[in-house]
């Protein structure tokens, strides 16, 4: 079914409040969940609000949150999202860390007592919209383990970061640190086909073609112990300066029932105009992205999300039809 980006914001918002979320979280939610929706990642948009709704049923998170500062120092702040959904607290993490990394030339915003923070491209794509580059990180509950380990200890901690351009959209990378997304394996399980080995390790850390051994294991990160390293960097930096909880202290997003997860998020932000100067940031920025583009077949990171997001604004995106009906349950609940 096709619905206008206006009418999926419009039905999160009202899924999540009915859940019992107050209305600038709900709201600050489905804005985040209907931009991921429009940018075509879906696994981030409008299929969250059945989760997000169980979630907060279940007191897995406090809908009555209202995130706070609790520390900070020049370019450094922490907001403590107290449990709530983490959309409200990084919109603040966001606003604080614009500000002071111009006063500052430089700014780190931490979240912790957070939860799961969908699309992480965004918030760092809407600072570089302002001019700043800005790195995001986040870890989630465990998934992968450490090099040379089976137990499951990190998540697959996405990392994103944005450039600003001159005369042009930003530069937006965003990936997971896993091989691969874990809904592929478990449509492979579903579907009973083996997955490519690599994907993951059993319950023993043995590698494994069956993916349903794989879902009872780890998944692999990508690049191998280079990739799990870079991982656990985002492990720390999220959680031992937060004080938020690691990925093995926090219960599977994948089962409504269980703790709060208590998540970490960091956004590090440098105003340009404090180091080599905004002119020359611009100038070396183009400089590569016109080495890229000399290339047949190059595409900029970024730029399919953002023309899918265009087209979104236009003509609305498309949910299946078993997804509009489970939201419009919600909403009426």
């Amino acid at each position: 079914m096709r619905i206008s980006l206006n009418d999926a914001q419009a039905l999160a918002r009202n899924a999540l409040a009915a859940a019992g979320a107050r209305p600038e979280m709900a709201a600050a939610t489905a804005r985040a969940l209907a931009a991921a929706e429009a940018a075509g990642q879906a696994g981030h948009g409008l299929s969250r609000v059945p989760q997000y709704a169980a979630f907060l049923k279940n007191r897995r998170a406090d809908g009555a949150a209202v995130p706070r500062i609790v520390n900070e120092r020049g370019g450094a702040v922490l907001v403590d999202a107290r449990h709530g959904l983490a959309y409200p607290a990084l919109a603040l993490a966001e606003s604080e860390a614009a500000w002071r990394a111009r006063a500052h030339g430089v700014a780190f915003a931490g979240v912790t007592n957070s939860h799961h923070s969908g699309a992480m491209g965004l918030p760092v794509a809407r600072l570089a919209q302002q001019g700043l580059v800005a790195l995001a990180f986040t870890n989630s509950p465990a998934a992968m383990p450490v090099p040379g380990g089976a137990r499951p200890l990190m998540g697959t901690n996405p990392i994103a970061a944005a450039f600003p351009r001159r005369d042009g959209p930003p530069l937006v990378i965003d990936m997971a640190l896993s091989e691969v997304a874990r809904g592929k394996i478990m449509v492979a399980a579903k579907e009973g086909r083996p997955i490519p080995e690599g994907w993951a390790v059993d319950a023993l850390g043995r590698p494994t073609t069956d993916p349903k051994a794989a879902l009872s294991g780890a998944m692999l990160a990508m690049g191998g112990a280079k990739g799990a390293l870079l991982a656990m960097v985002v492990e720390l930096l999220c959680c031992a300066l937060t004080g938020a909880a690691f990925g093995f202290e926090a219960d599977s997003f994948f089962e409504d029932d269980g703790n709060r997860p208590r998540l970490g998020q960091a956004l590090l932000v440098v105003d340009p105009g404090a180091l080599a100067g905004t002119d020359a940031f611009a100038a070396r920025i183009e400089t590569f992205v016109a080495a890229m583009t000399a290339e047949d077949g190059v595409r900029l990171p970024g730029s399919r999300r953002d023309a899918l997001a265009a087209r979104a604004a236009a003509d609305g995106v498309e949910i299946p039809d078993a997804l509009h009906q489970r939201l419009m349950a919600l909403a009426a609940s």
